[in-house]
């Protein structure tokens, strides 16, 4: 639900941006999970929360200094997966696509798996890490990387819960981002 950012005033409270489209789910909540990059989500209580310049303020029950706070920076706000808002048909969580096998409609080779989901500019696009059938013409040994617009004619089925997506690229679509 958010990425806490840094340390907010004096008594432990953390600001956090806001990762969310129901950024209303903060104000009734409670209960949530802290996850570090890498690391298990551990429970934790929220004892208050406010919005202040897009981003959310929250304290944390027995977090209560600026050096308790600062301790949190990068760690993820998560809830449990069945207290998810449902979604409407087409449009999905980040977190249900990140890993998931992007195959080639048709032949259904395997192009890589995505590794991120990135939606600034308003338009969503898969970063996908292309398999080692891909290719790497200029043996740098690196993952190549390529940037796949998240559109129903491009991705023509997307399946969270099998962990696949399939798509119908334009030519030469992969090979732009080298």
């Amino acid at each position: 639900m958010a990425r806490i950012s840094r340390p907010q005033g004096r008594r432990g409270e953390v600001a956090a941006e806001i990762l969310t489209d129901f950024p209303e789910r903060f104000e009734k909540l409670r209960q949530a999970y802290l996850e570090s990059p890498g690391g298990a989500p551990e429970p934790c209580r929220i004892e208050d929360c406010w919005f202040h310049k897009g981003r959310v303020i929250l304290k944390f029950d027995s977090v209560d200094s600026i050096e308790a706070a600062e301790r949190l920076r990068g760690r993820h706000v998560l809830v449990p997966q069945e207290e998810k808002v449902p979604l409407p048909e087409h449009q999905y969580y980040v977190a249900d696509l990140v890993g998931c096998r992007v195959l080639r409609q048709g032949t259904l080779d395997e192009v890589g798996t995505v590794i991120d989901v990135d939606t600034a500019g308003g338009a969503s696009i898969l970063r996908v890490e292309l398999s080692v059938s891909m290719g790497d013409e200029k043996g740098s040994g690196k993952p190549r990387e390529a940037l796949v617009p998240l559109a129903q004619a491009i991705c023509t089925r997307i399946d969270p819960e099998a962990r696949v997506i399939v798509i119908d690229p334009p030519e030469d679509l992969l090979d732009l981002n080298p």
